[in-house]
């Protein structure tokens, strides 16, 4: 198994809004993409700044060209991506998943 990892970072005052814009563009494409087995998205907010994890878990690097496209450690966005993000970072981590809980 295969973890994709993406971060990005909003204001604050923006964090509720993104996570339900991000829940219904990003987290749910990824889920309904062939080859996933999940997606956790993960935030931590300060005073200014909120932090987005999203980790999407897939079955192998086919599966997320079928989400990602040929070049895998370009991160893809979406339309509304600019109303909220204050960067946009260009790359994605993968790492190979070495221990995970069993499914229930």
């Amino acid at each position: 198994m295969i973890a994709r990892i993406w971060h990005g970072r909003t204001r604050a005052s923006d964090g509720d809004a993104y996570r339900e814009y991000v829940t219904a563009s990003g987290v749910r494409e990824l889920q309904q993409t062939p080859g996933n087995r999940g997606v956790y998205l993960l935030r931590k907010v300060n005073a200014k700044e909120a932090e987005f994890l999203v980790i999407s878990l897939w079955d192998s690097f086919d599966a997320i060209r079928a989400f990602a496209g040929e070049d895998l450690e370009k991160a893809r966005y979406f339309d509304q991506d600019r109303k909220f993000l204050l960067e946009f970072e260009p790359n994605v981590a993968h790492y190979e998943v070495l221990s995970a809980p069993s499914p229930s």
